[in-house]
């Protein structure tokens, strides 16, 4: 059973909040994206997309886009992250190919980010608690005081914050207080890097 249980004007809300902010935010970044998946080409060559499975509501799998931030492949066969994938991290615009997950309906725009089957299986119990809503490009756990240093159990704790209180004036908080996040975060990695 879902935590708090929604009627269908507020699903049929949230969908339309998702569908039009995804369009929107796709349609504004989309020159930023193909300049970003550029330098991904230039810097380390094909492929410039990575798509990994992961869990989303009810811990069912679907492939969720990125661009590309690791090596292909390295002598010892561990990726590494590239120059470029840094940057892209940082500013968090390898996870703007998932904007398509929210159209296809397999994420939403706010929510716990999506897990790996292997991050699902160490604590399955609680893991299916964080699964019982979609995956969000944005969530709780990214937005709070303490994503500046994130533990693994602080954003678990997040994750099962906002799944207990879901709602959409929830979601449009945290909609409200992610650019701010973002640009904290695109500072940070340019001191960093100066």
């Amino acid at each position: 059973m879902h935590p708090k249980s929604r009627g269908r004007p507020s699903l049929a809300l949230d969908r339309a909040i998702d569908l039009v902010g995804a369009a929107t935010i796709g349609i504004a970044v989309a020159p930023l994206v193909g300049l970003a998946a550029l330098a991904v080409l230039i810097t380390s060559g094909r492929p410039t997309w990575y798509v990994a499975l992961r869990l989303g509501r009810d811990a069912r799998p679907f492939a969720c886009y990125k661009l590309r931030t690791m090596t292909v492949a390295c002598a010892d066969g561990a990726p590494r992250i590239t120059g470029v994938g840094r940057l892209l991290r940082a500013a968090c615009l390898d996870e703007v190919p998932q904007l398509w997950n929210v159209l296809r309906g397999e994420m939403r725009l706010v929510g716990p980010r999506p897990l790996s089957r292997a991050a699902f299986a160490s604590e399955p119990e609680v893991r299916r608690a964080r699964c019982a809503v979609a995956p969000g490009l944005t969530g709780l756990a990214q937005v709070r005081a303490r994503a500046f240093a994130p533990t693994p159990a602080a954003m678990l704790a997040d994750d099962l914050a906002y799944v207990a209180r879901r709602s959409t004036a929830l979601d449009l908080a945290i909609l409200g207080r992610t650019p701010a996040m973002l640009a904290w975060r695109i500072v940070r990695a340019f001191r960093k890097t100066s």
